[in-house]
């Protein structure tokens, strides 16, 4: 019986040496001028959406374009979207870990990064909506000299705030532990004394014995058990903030699975364009192989149809359900002033995640690109569709109203990936991409094994 044989899980390299002297080399060199290119345009994004908070917090969020019916839209809609972004590092660092995936090695880094900045991003919106964010502390229970004034347990706002406080720091707290022995390889090579310096403290003094490794990678274990039911709880207590109102189209059991799955899915998409850039610019096409592209095109085929499916499921029962109002939010959904929404949605997360059944498609990362972009847009569409389409039109025709975003919330929602963009292309200047420790451990075991790439 011929066994088939697999492709190893990384390419060239062939030492441990080279591993490092590959992953480290932009933090040792000057980077090129693809990458100042693209700092100058994030950060000249992070100052316009910059100048954008700091003037809606001087005028207030009137300057926002809602009104007496549409109280909550593109705000609210880039928050979920960015919170689902945030939602890939968790299952590739800490659900694969778990499963002894080997082919994450190459790409849970950027993954954790992103899961981190992606949550920053999205944290701005609700403190924007606040209106006065020097109290968001307010939203924290502490015991206070305000009497009866507390916060409501019974609201799923609040949840909101347990649920990713304790995910963006679960997040932080597993992508820093994981970068430390790297971090302590960076610090033996490096000449700079500021960047020894740097590095030292950063590294709290890993010395690289049996035992320190030992502990570590049981920390590892531990840490990616606490982290794997949070992407489970964060977006399922996100869609209670819809799931639990009495507004047609929001009011649905649905909502918790169908979010989460969607977070997942749009989360894959945003790590796969970043690791298709990255890859290119940093020269890296030997550690974030095709194969790594592959395997997560294939779960954003997978998530993708779930979500197709949902999308049939909700219309499926409103229906069913025979309620005239569900009924009118899902024909108005299709048909009313925002149909071409809807359409786009459809497009970009049911039609062309099909796509991914090519083999071709999967592989080839020119082809593979515009898709992911193309799911992301469609993601943001998904958001906006559910908020906007339930609320423009509520009970009272009387009071139905069309909702248009201004240029300060669009200037904010650039701001957003200013700000995105400009952390992590800092990321890949002053820390590994790519985590060293572990892809060294998949070099050494496949030129163990016999067949030179036996992983699973």
């Amino acid at each position: 019986m011929i066994r088939k044989r697999r492709q190893p899980l990384v390419g060239a390299p062939t030492s441990m040496i080279q591993v490092t002297e590959d992953v480290s080399r932009w933090m040792d060199h000057r980077p090129g001028p693809s990458w100042f290119m693209a700092f100058v345009v994030a950060v000249a994004a992070l100052g316009l959406g910059l100048a954008a908070v700091a003037y809606q917090i001087k005028v207030g969020i009137g300057t926002w374009g809602l009104n007496k019916t549409v109280g909550w839209a593109f705000d609210i809609t880039n928050f979920v979207f960015w919170v689902g972004i945030g939602h890939a590092g968790t299952p590739i660092s800490a659900i694969l870990l778990l499963f002894r995936q080997k082919w994450r090695t190459s790409v849970n880094r950027s993954a954790e990064a992103m899961t981190i900045f992606a949550v920053m991003c999205a944290a701005i919106f609700p403190l924007i909506h606040m209106g006065r964010p020097w109290l968001a502390f307010w939203v924290f229970p502490y015991p206070n000299t305000r009497g009866s004034l507390w916060v409501n347990f019974r609201s799923p706002l609040l949840w909101d705030v347990f649920a990713i406080g304790t995910y963006f720091t679960i997040s932080l707290v597993f992508w820093y532990i994981g970068m430390i022995p790297d971090i302590a390889t960076l610090r033996d090579r490096t000449k700079s004394r500021i960047k020894k310096f740097f590095y030292e403290v950063l590294s709290v003094g890993w010395d690289g014995s049996n035992r320190t490794w030992s502990r570590y990678e049981t920390l590892c274990l531990i840490l990616a058990g606490l982290a794997t039911p949070l992407v489970v709880s964060v977006h399922s207590i996100v869609s209670m903030d819809f799931a639990t109102s009495i507004i047609p189209g929001w009011h649905t059991t649905i909502f918790p699975p169908y979010f989460v799955v969607g977070a997942v899915f749009s989360g894959f998409a945003m790590v796969t364009t970043l690791l298709i850039i990255t890859r290119r610019v940093m020269n890296l096409q030997n550690y974030i192989t095709v194969g790594h592209l592959e395997a997560m095109a294939k779960i954003m085929l997978l998530t993708g149809s779930i979500v197709g499916f949902a999308y049939a499921t909700e219309l499926f029962t409103s229906w069913y359900s025979a309620n005239p109002y569900e009924q009118f939010a899902f024909s108005n959904r299709i048909f009313g002033p925002y149909g071409w929404t809807y359409a786009i949605m459809v497009f970009c997360n049911v039609i062309v995640p099909q796509l991914l059944w090519s083999r071709t498609i999967r592989t080839t990362p020119a082809l593979l690109f515009p898709l992911t972009l193309l799911i992301n847009v469609g993601m943001w569409f998904e958001r906006f569709v559910i908020i906007m389409t339930s609320l423009h039109r509520d009970f009272l025709p009387s009071s139905w109203a069309m909702y248009t975003p201004t240029f300060i919330e669009i200037a904010t929602f650039i701001g957003t990936f200013g700000l995105f963009f400009t952390c992590f292309l800092l990321f890949v200047r002053l820390l590994p991409a790519i985590a060293m420790w572990e892809v060294k451990a998949v070099v050494a075991h496949e030129h163990r094994s016999p067949e030179g790439g036996g992983h699973g």
